[in-house]
């Protein structure tokens, strides 16, 4: 049966909305994060409002302790807060409303978890004095490595300082950069 259409009539999402949630989860299990995690994200996200565990729990139709498991894994993320509401005794949680907000920290914490940690133990391995024993073309190939990464960092930086209006125009500019890049070199 479709998964759309699996749900109780009474479900509180629409069928574009649940579509969606559904398709986060699967992306989010590409992108190495746990299906239930991205679409307690995408759940939040498109709700646009703070949301206990159990409503959480209950419109994905899901355990609450893996609602409460995803929401500590998106804390950790920074994708993720609690939202303390008047009068009401339970945590509340809230992702940002913005697209924008939300690549950059999904690209900052990746970048720490995983791009920074491969920098620094090429650094390293290159600053390691039994280094200059390794074979030419390994320490050739690991500084080569060592200064694309290091490069590609600072260009990251640099990308996410810029207002998401400016980032999209540079991302649109695509195949014009290398045309431009090619004529600069002829000169």
């Amino acid at each position: 049966m479709d998964p759309v259409h699996a749900l109780p009539a009474s479900d509180p999402l629409s069928p574009i909305s649940r579509r969606f949630v559904l398709h986060w989860g699967e992306m989010g299990s590409r992108w190495g994060v746990n299906r239930t995690v991205a679409q307690v994200h995408a759940l939040l996200f498109l709700s646009g409002r703070p949301m206990d565990a159990e409503e959480i729990a209950s419109v994905l139709v899901v355990a609450r302790s893996n609602v409460s498991n995803s929401l500590r894994e998106l804390i950790n993320l920074k994708l993720v807060r609690v939202a303390h509401l008047v009068g009401e005794r339970r945590d509340h949680f809230e992702t940002s409303k913005d697209v924008w907000e939300l690549f950059r920290t999904v690209v900052r914490e990746r970048k720490a978890r995983e791009f920074d940690p491969t920098v620094a133990m090429l650094a390293e391995l290159s600053a390691d004095p039994a280094f200059a024993d390794e074979e030419a073309g390994a320490r050739q190939r690991i500084r080569e490595t060592l200064q694309l990464m290091t490069a590609l960092s600072s260009w990251g930086e640099e990308m996410l300082r810029l207002e998401p209006a400016t980032l999209m125009k540079v991302m649109k500019l695509g195949s014009r950069i290398q045309k431009l890049l090619r004529e600069g070199s002829k000169k």
